[in-house]
C-alpha cells in the first residue's frame, strides 16, 4: 500500500472518486440524436448500437471527471458493474476508464469483488500480475510453433526461473502485459483463504494490492456479518482477523501490507473497532455522502497519525452537477461536460476538507 499511502500524503486528500455511471448521472446532451443513430431499439441490432453508444459516452463522461480532479485526488474507484452490464462494449469502457486514470497519474483501484475457488480465483487474479508472456509457466505445457507438445521438455518456452536468471530487476512490463491498468482490486472472502491466497500472490509479484470485504455498507449485510459463531465472534470479526493474517508477510515501509479492508462508512463504531483489530490494514471505506455516511462517522477509522484509510464517493461527486442552477437543456454537449467537471471538482473540494477537518477535530 505504499504508493497508495504516498499520493495520500502528496493531496493532503484521504478520498476517492467513485467512476461509477449510469445513464441517469449523464447529462442528457451527451444522447442527442441517439434515436436517429440506434434505429429500432427493439432490434439486436439496434440494442449492440445502444450500448456501444452509451459506453462512449460513459467514457467521455468519466474522462471528463479525471481531468477535473486529478491534480486533487489521489486516486479513482472503478465500478465494473456498471460496464458489464453493457456488454463486450462496457468492458471496453470499463479498461478505457481505468487507462485514462492511469495516465492521468491516479491510482486505479478496480472495484470487481471477485471470489472463487483457488484455480478460478487464480485467473481473476491476472486482473493483477497481468497476461503473462509465452514462456511463463502456464504455456509449458504447448509447442507455440504449432500446437499441444506431448513431451514438455521440447516446449521452446523457458521456466520461470530459466526466464529471470540474471534479470533480478526486470521490468513489470517484462513480466506480463497488464491490460487492466488496476493498481489494486477489491475481493470477496466467503470461498475462504484458497479463493484469497491467488490474489496475495499476484499483488506481491506486481507490486500492487487487495481489499477484502470485511462489513459492508449495504443495508442486508447484517444478514451474514453480524451472526455470531460459537467463540462469540461475529463473522466480521473472523474475516478482519484473516485479513491480517494474510497481509503479514507483506507490510510495506509505510506500515501497511498489500491486504486492505472494505469497511462501510455507516457502520461507525464498528469501523472503529475494526481499526484496532486491524492495525495494518488500510481501509477503503465506501458509504459516504449518498449512502449516509458522514466525515465524523469515518474520522475513527484512520490510525492515530490520521492515516490508514480512504474514503470513496461515487454519486455525491460524478452527480454533483445536477444541483447546479447553471445546468439547463440547452447547454452544448462540451459546456454540459464542462459543467460536470466543474461541479465533480467542487465536490472532491468539499469532501477532502470535510474529511481534513473532521481528522484534526478527533486529534
Amino acid at each position: 500500500m505504499d504508493k497508495l499511502v504516498e499520493a495520500i500524503r502528496k493531496f493532503d486528500n484521504p478520498s476517492v472518486v467513485g467512476l461509477d455511471p449510469t445513464i441517469a448521472l449523464l447529462p442528457p446532451q451527451l444522447f442527442a440524436g441517439a434515436r436517429e443513430i440506434v434505429g429500432d431499439i427493439d432490434t439486436v441490432k439496434g440494442r449492440a448500437l445502444w450500448a456501444a453508444m452509451v459506453n462512449a459516452k460513459f467514457l467521455e463522461f468519466n474522462r471528463s471527471i479525471i481531468n477535473a480532479v486529478k491534480d486533487i485526488v489521489p486516486a479513482v474507484k472503478v465500478q465494473i458493474a456498471m460496464y458489464e452490464a453493457l456488454g463486450p462494449a462496457g468492458m471496453m469502457a470499463y479498461v478505457e476508464t481505468c487507462r485514462a486514470a492511469h495516465e492521468a497519474g491516479l491510482h486505479v483501484i478496480g472495484d470487481i469483488k471477485r471470489g472463487d475457488i483457488g484455480s478460478t480465483a487464480a485467473a481473476y487474479a491476472y486482473h493483477l500480475s497481468g497476461i503473462p508472456r509465452p514462456n511463463s509457466e502456464i504455456f509449458q505445457a504447448f509447442d507455440l510453433s504449432g500446437g499441444a507438445s506431448e513431451n514438455t521438455s521440447q516446449c521452446k518456452c523457458l521456466a520461470d526461473d530459466e526466464r529471470d536468471e540474471g534479470k533480478p530487476d526486470a521490468s513489470r512490463e517484462e513480466l506480463g502485459f497488464f491490460p487492466w491498468y488496476e493498481d489494486s482490486v477489491t475481493v470477496n472472502p466467503y470461498l475462504g483463504t484458497d479463493g484469497i491466497a491467488p490474489f496475495v500472490d499476484a499483488a506481491q509479484q506486481a507490486d500492487k494490492d487487495i481489499f477484502v470485504l470485511v462489513r459492508t455498507s449495504n443495508p442486508s449485510s447484517d444478514e451474514f456479518q453480524e451472526l455470531m459463531s460459537d467463540n462469540d465472534q461475529r463473522v466480521y470479526e473472523h474475516v478482519a482477523d484473516k485479513v491480517m493474517q494474510w497481509g503479514s508477510d507483506s507490510v510495506g515501509d509505510e506500515g501497511f501490507s498489500r491486504v486492505g479492508a472494505v469497511v462501510g462508512a455507516t457502520h461507525p463504531r464498528v469501523g472503529a473497532s475494526l481499526r484496532a483489530r486491524m492495525p495494518r490494514a488500510m481501509f477503503l471505506i465506501p458509504g459516504y455522502g449518498a449512502q449516509g455516511g458522514t466525515a465524523s462517522d469515518v474520522a475513527a477509522m484512520f490510525d492515530v497519525h490520521g492515516e490508514g484509510a480512504i474514503v470513496n464517493s461515487s454519486r455525491g461527486i460524478i452527480g454533483a452537477w445536477r444541483k447546479d442552477p447553471a445546468y439547463n437543456s440547452a447547454l452544448s454537449i462540451e459546456d454540459s461536460l464542462q459543467l460536470v467537471g466543474m461541479n465533480a471538482r467542487r465536490a472532491a473540494l468539499d469532501m477532502r476538507d470535510a474529511l481534513n477537518t473532521a481528522l484534526k477535530e478527533r486529534s
